[in-house]
């Protein structure tokens, strides 16, 4: 037999301790005699040092700004000649060009624009706007659509 083919468990019960000298693990617990570690109720933090200023407020900070703001989904405009219509948020998504139809999208240019379109998104390039007007479609500037809740929805159909 192997080692690797022994089929004991790793599983193993902790050890109590502070059950009696007999059970192995009495008197002191396993903490040493005395100090600030062997007492119940102080838990000493990662960054602690004793007193002085911990290393973390000692550390660099990262400088600078750092935006929440998720950013919006692009589509290339040449995405969009395979589309007809009014072109929004769902039609885009339908398309699989996006990811999510509740959050904001650009269209940004590459290529050509040959279809005539009615484009209603939350943000176009220039050069978009102009390649549609251009092809006999428009640009309409809308909010993001909020996603429905379920609540609200049950409650509509009731």
């Amino acid at each position: 037999m192997k080692y690797n083919e022994l089929q004991a468990s790793a599983n193993r019960d902790r050890k109590r301790v502070g059950r009696g000298i007999s059970a192995g693990g009495g008197k002191t617990a396993g903490r040493g005699t005395k100090g600030q570690n062997s007492r119940t109720g102080k838990k000493l933090h990662a960054t602690f040092q004793g007193g002085q200023n911990p290393i973390v407020a000692a550390a660099p900070k990262l400088k600078g700004f750092k935006s929440h703001r998720t950013p919006a989904q692009v589509v290339y405009a040449d995405h969009l000649n395979e589309l007809k219509g009014t072109v929004d948020n769902t039609a885009l998504f339908e398309a699989g060009l996006i990811a999510t139809p509740f959050h904001a999208v650009k269209v940004i240019a590459r290529g050509e624009v040959a279809a005539k379109i009615a484009l209603k998104t939350q943000g176009a390039s220039k050069s978009v706007v102009e390649a549609l007007q251009k092809a006999g479609g428009s640009f309409e500037r809308v909010a993001t659509p909020l996603q429905k809740s379920a609540k609200k929805a049950e409650a509509d159909e009731k």
